[in-house]
């Protein structure tokens, strides 16, 4: 690229985007013409967002559990139009998926005009069941965009066989690409009217041509994803996951009968995180999470504080590097949570 940039941005780059655009087809369903990388899934899901023709009085439907940057995307482009969002609770704890669907079936309206649903909530770490969730949208004649940021390389995966009409994935979470490498995927027949955040010199040239082309950039990240796609199967993906969910269910049961405490969905509703509940009568507050993330931050230990059910939640996450002893460390600050909730 540094050598004859005109010459690998003309000549090279759109040939090896589709190539990786393949690999991703390949490993998570579909065909390569499909696909499209951005940056990550929430910018992915403000292309979805600005390409809706949405009018004042409609409706858009998210979760309770929906992504906070995710959130603040709905808030803004419904702001613009007049669009009320309207939040449909997860239960916490999760053990039972038919409460959420029967309360899906019941919220969606002739005025609902996208469902935006969560594969694996970050805060909980509860994988939905997205394709039971996408039939009773259809069903209503509401379209689905789903948020599967978590989802690549954490499950297994066939996004065309779910029956939504966007999902948008990072790779760089579960599927050992490069960070800064989200993908996309768009049903054939809602491609003409999805358009990248940043329009450029292919407008109107296809889905997969403004995508792949929104200026000058470094998309190394996106061409590296055929080497760490490689990877996952050799590691062999299926083996993979099924030892992460079971070391991150082993380690959020190890942390909350430790800590006396709730997690967030039963292990059979998660894959590679578990949240529980932290000890101690910790404020649903942000200056209470950065406490807390103070604490861990004090003791060298990485996991997600989650604001979730009027409380503080720590999320733990399993990949192929960790172990179980990992987690004892976090079990250790039971008791320094308890006695200084804030």
């Amino acid at each position: 690229m540094e050598a004859d940039p005109p010459g690998f941005f003309r000549r090279e780059l759109p040939a090896r985007l589709r190539e990786a655009a393949g690999h991703v087809a390949r490993f998570f369903g579909g065909r390569a013409e499909d696909w499209a990388f951005v940056e990550n899934a929430t910018a992915g899901t403000n292309a979805i967002l600005r390409s809706l023709d949405l009018a004042p009085g409609e409706e858009i439907l998210c979760l309770s559990q929906v992504y906070g940057a995710v959130a603040n995307a709905l808030r803004h482009h419904a702001g613009r139009r007049g669009v009320r969002i309207r939040s449909l609770p997860v239960p916490v704890p999760y053990r039972d998926p038919e409460p959420l669907l029967s309360a899906l079936a019941a919220a969606l309206g002739p005025k609902t005009r996208l469902a935006a649903l969560d594969h694996i909530t970050s805060a909980g770490g509860v994988v939905l069941p997205i394709a039971e969730m996408a039939a009773i949208c259809r069903g209503k004649g509401v379209p689905v965009a789903v948020d599967g940021a978590h989802a690549p390389g954490q499950i297994a995966l066939d996004v065309p066989a779910l029956g939504v009409q966007w999902y948008v994935g990072n790779l760089h979470k579960w599927a050992f690409a490069a960070k800064g490498t989200g993908v996309l995927w768009c049903a054939a027949e809602r491609q003409a009217e999805l358009h990248p955040v940043t329009i450029s010199h292919d407008l109107g040239q296809g889905f997969a041509a403004e995508f792949d082309y929104c200026g000058t950039r470094d998309n190394s990240p996106w061409l590296a994803v055929p080497a760490a796609l490689d990877f996952l199967e050799a590691a062999g993906p299926g083996a993979l996951r099924e030892r992460n969910r079971a070391l991150a269910a082993s380690a959020g049961q190890m942390l909350s009968e430790a800590w006396r405490s709730d997690c967030a969905a039963a292990p059979e509703f998660c894959a590679a995180m578990a949240a529980v509940r932290v000890p101690g009568s910790w404020a649903e507050s942000a200056a209470a999470r950065l406490e807390v993330y103070r604490i861990l931050d004090e003791h060298r230990i990485r996991a997600g504080v989650m604001l979730l059910d009027d409380g503080l939640w720590i999320r733990v996450s399993a990949q192929i590097y960790n172990e179980l002893d990992d987690y004892r460390r976090l079990v250790e600050l039971g008791p320094l949570f308890a006695g200084r909730a804030a």
